[in-house]
């Protein structure tokens, strides 16, 4: 096991957007130094770090040199190259490491991995060419959904289709480049399970959080989800089963679809904090931030200890259509907590901070964080 860093070490970390704002903040807290390496010039975490490294992905001696001034690297984000992953870990350590970003931000490797794990998914096809879809004619005469194996997010890069023709057209349409085309399923929500595990094989879960979509991207978390012991249960043995098959170190977000019977289906990995698990900053005695850095650094894992039921309400850049919102609204409502991401430039869909709120119980969280945001003006 490697030897852990300590608080006045260096904590490197690969994106400068708010999840590693947020990190590179429980980091301070704790007393490491931090540099984040990221190609804009003012991104949100360059505001809370002792330095910006300012290049680009494919820069490798600047990514060296990055990584040298580092004890240790962690990332924000699961589709920064894998080659720059694999340079940095030459130099200095990163965790999760390049073996597990080449499965989470690549759907046919993520899928294939997750059946060869066990896990329950839909029933799937991976599509290499517009041969693979003719060659699955028969295929589409149920509801499909056709998604690029790479660089989709917030529902970008999926086409639904009910027949061959569309099918294919989807396929050229989404570029003609590797997909992952996948039975639809009429599911009941989703939810998402975080699992911290470190070198020792430690773990912590949180959740399982359900999640709200509006538009394809997270509207409201809330947590507790409401759902019966027995799925809580399942959806946490798939969580770790998933930690344990990949040697996680780390934080890993496990998307879950919950059917009507009850059961689950994986849908998705993202080996790094996620945005169903703001939260946990007011709600957990540990947040997901701080867990994610005690265990990159091998420091033992904290206990998760929920203190009140949570929700969480994402802010996206439309709200900025008529100006500054007044955040004295929401500031001035008990038990509401207000996150900004420092972002200058707000953009439809943007996210742009946050609203969390802790209640009696979690429909009456989710109404007071939904109340404080229309107060803010968003519907």
């Amino acid at each position: 096991m490697t030897k852990a860093i300590l608080p006045d070490q260096t904590l490197g970390i690969l994106g400068g957007g708010q999840l590693g704002r947020m990190t590179a903040m429980a980091a301070k807290r704790m007393g490491y130094r931090v540099h984040v390496y990221d190609p804009a010039e003012n991104p949100s975490a360059a505001q809370v770090v002792d330095e910006h490294a300012c290049a680009e992905w494919d820069d490798q001696d600047a990514l060296e040199a990055f990584a040298a001034s580092c004890d240790r690297v962690t990332l924000e984000w699961e589709n920064i190259p894998l080659e720059t992953a694999r340079w940095v870990d030459a130099t200095t350590r990163l965790l999760p490491g390049p073996e597990i970003l080449a499965v989470a931000q690549d759907r046919s490797r993520e899928k294939t991995f997750l059946a060869e794990a066990g896990c329950p998914l839909p029933d799937f096809r991976v599509l290499e060419t517009i041969d693979d879809v003719d060659e699955l004619s028969g295929w589409w005469t149920e509801q499909r959904v056709i998604k690029t194996s790479a660089s989709g997010y917030d529902g970008k890069g999926q086409i639904v289709v009910t027949s061959h023709d569309e099918a294919r057209a989807a396929f050229e349409e989404l570029g003609s480049v590797c997909c992952v085309a996948e039975a639809w399923v009429a599911y009941e929500r989703e939810v998402s399970v975080l699992i911290a595990r470190g070198e020792d094989s430690a773990t912590r879960t949180y959740g399982p959080i359900w999640n709200e979509h509006a538009n394809h991207i997270l509207d409201v978390s809330v947590h507790p989800s409401g759902l019966p012991e027995s799925t809580c249960e399942l959806a946490r043995a798939l969580a770790h089963t998933i930690a344990e098959r990949l040697n996680l170190v780390g934080i890993l977000c496990v998307e879950m679809f919950v059917l009507a019977d009850g059961g689950l289906n994986v849908n998705e990995l993202a080996p790094r904090p996620h945005n169903s698990g703001h939260l946990t900053i007011e709600a957990c005695v540990t947040s997901q931030f701080e867990q994610h850095v005690r265990a990159v650094c091998g420091l033992p894992l904290g206990e998760v200890g929920w203190l009140a039921p949570a929700a969480m309400a994402n802010l996206l850049g439309e709200l900025w259509e008529g100006g500054e919102p007044d955040w004295s609204l929401v500031l001035a409502a008990a038990g509401v907590g207000l996150h900004l991401y420092g972002k200058c430039e707000p953009r439809t869909g943007r996210k742009m901070g946050h609203l969390t709120a802790l209640g009696d119980d979690p429909l009456a969280a989710a109404d007071k964080v939904r109340e404080a945001r229309r107060q803010l003006g968003a519907p």
